[in-house]
Order: C-alpha cells, then sequence, then structure tokens
C-alpha cells in the first residue's frame, strides 16, 4: 500500500532546496510487535513527547528503574531525539528508499508529520497506535518562522515575519494548512480513542506527570506500583525535559544524518512566547480561523 504525499511549491520557498521533494511511502504490514507511531504538527517544540514514548517501547523493566541508567548511559545522552524516534518521511522513506522495519527493535517507535488522508491503509488498520501532539497555533506559526528561517542558506536570506504570516493563515504550511492536520486527528481520536491518543504542548507542560502516565497506559506501558515507588516518572521527566535536552552536547554540536544541526530544533519551548513577536491584529486574525475552523467541532486552544 502506498501513500504519496506532495510538497507543495509555494513552501519551497521557506526551507532549504534539498528537503523539497516528494515522498512515497510503500508501508507493509510487519510481524513481531506493534507499530507506534508519534505524530506531531511540524514538530515545534513536540521532540520532547517523543522522548517520552521512546521510554515505554523500547526499555524493559530492569534498565527502566535503574537511576543511574538515566544519568550517564541513556541514549539520549549520545543521541539527538529524532535519532531514536526515526521520521517516517523524512529518514525511513526519503528518496524512495524502502526500510526493513523488521530490522527495528520490537515493538517499533516512529514519528511523521502527515496528515491523515495521508497515511497508508496498513496503519489505519492494523493495531499501531498514533500519539498526535500539537500546539496552539500562535505558538505553531512562530516557532515555524524561527525553524524554516535557521534551515534557510543564509545567502538567501530570511522570510519576513509578515510574509510567512500571510502564508500560514491562507494555509501554506510544509503538511497541510495547520487547522485541517489538527482537526482531522482530533475528529480521529473522538472516533477512535483507543487508537490515536490526541495531546495538546501547553496542558503536558501544565501537567507534565498526568500526561506521562497517560502517554505510557496508552502504549501498554503502565508504570507499575514499584516504579512508582522509585520515582521513575520524575526521573524521565527530569531527563526530557527542554533544559536538560537543550544543554547536552550532542543537541549542541552535533548534526543529523540529513545535514540539520540539532540545535536548530532547540529554542526557548516556552508557551505563549508568540506574544513578542504577533501584533494584535495578527492575533486577532489567527484566533477568528480557529474559531471559524475548530470551536464547533469542540476544540479549543
Amino acid at each position: 500500500m502506498n501513500s504519496l504525499f506532495l510538497l507543495p511549491s509555494t513552501c519551497k520557498k521557506m526551507i532549504l532546496p534539498k528537503t523539497a521533494g516528494n515522498y512515497c511511502l510503500p508501508f507493509r504490514k510487519k510481524k513481531g510487535g506493534l507499530h507506534h507511531t508519534s505524530i506531531n504538527t511540524k514538530a515545534f517544540g513536540t521532540h520532547q513527547g517523543s522522548c517520552k514514548e521512546y521510554f515505554h517501547v523500547n526499555k524493559d523493566f530492569k534498565l527502566r528503574t535503574q537511576i543511574s541508567f538515566f544519568q550517564q548511559q541513556h541514549p539520549l545522552h549520545a543521541n539527538n531525539p529524532h535519532d531514536l524516534v526515526p521520521f517516517l518521511e523524512l529518514k525511513l522513506y526519503a528518496d524512495n528508499r524502502v526500510p526493513d522495519l523488521t530490522s527495528f527493535t520490537s515493538p517499533r517507535l516512529f514519528s511523521t508529520h502527515l496528515p491523515p488522508l495521508s497515511l497508508p491503509e496498513s496503519i489505519k488498520c492494523s493495531a499501531c497506535k498514533l500519539v498526535y501532539l500539537c500546539r496552539n497555533p500562535k505558538d505553531t506559526f512562530v516557532s515555524l518562522w524561527h525553524f524554516t528561517n535557521k534551515l534557510r542558506p543564509k545567502d538567501i536570506g530570511t522570510n519576513s515575519l509578515e510574509d510567512t504570516f500571510d502564508r500560514f493563515c491562507r494555509g501554506v504550511s510544509l503538511y497541510g494548512p495547520f487547522w485541517d492536520h489538527v482537526l482531522g486527528y482530533w475528529k480521529e481520536s473522538l472516533e477512535n480513542p483507543g487508537k490515536i491518543l490526541f495531546l495538546k504542548y501547553e496542558e503536558m507542560k501544565e501537567k507534565p506527570d498526568e500526561h506521562l502516565r497517560r502517554i505510557a497506559q496508552f502504549l501498554g506501558y503502565p508504570f507499575s506500583p514499584e516504579e512508582e515507588k522509585l520515582g521513575l516518572v520524575d526521573e524521565i521527566l527530569g531527563l526530557c525535559s527542554f533544559d536538560t535536552l537543550s544543554k547536552l552536547e550532542v543537541n549542541k554540536s552535533g548534526k543529523l544524518l540529513s545535514g540539520e544541526e540539532n540545535k536548530t530544533f532547540f529554542r526557548r519551548g516556552e508557551v505563549g512566547d508568540w506574544k513578542n513577536f504577533l501584533s494584535a491584529e495578527m492575533e486577532d486574525r489567527l484566533d477568528q480561523i480557529s474559531e471559524q475552523k475548530l470551536h464547533k467541532f469542540g476544540l479549543k486552544f
């Protein structure tokens, strides 16, 4: 089963030329364990969520309860989160490659930015579980603007805030209109809550321990009483915090295989940073679009 995702030409101006391509994802059902897929709206401030999922599908009880393992030996100390939770369309299936998914430790954990309509039937019809993480549109836009400017070659200059904002409001984004992307997964999560867990970045920041337990329970790896007693929740939250991850040497100086500097994925990680960049008119425009497209479906930020 193939799913083709096309990057609109209007988006190509926002990013590096080498990332502006077409991706063909020939997914196939695999035996030997579930696929767990982390989906987010353009990865802005969402790598922390992938880190938290990584613990629950790759570590047995013995390793999960060794405090020294978190402090000294955990893979996050030597790898960027995007290397540990690879993107389907940006890494595994890029350039028409077809990876051997059986080579991954089961159960398998992947990431993607694909909207629901672009997901292949093999994901929709399988036992694969999806964790969807999004941010409010204002912070999403500001993060998008900073992120794409970091990826652009210096000799071609940066995108202006005003031009990028206008494109965002018109739905010109790397993976389709923000509101369509979010609403698609919101509706799917309401129809099938056992398959799709819908999370908001702001709520995770406010109650991180509660949402970590939700993710663990959803993926089928709930914390045991002994793990709770040993303080495993706090250990995971500490290692996966923005402050810790951004200060790791691998995230300050390393690069992904695709060429992006790891530090590109860490800026501030704060809720409400949009207030430092958007005018009152911009704020009002985004609020009106959100109200028009999302509120009648019960989705608010």
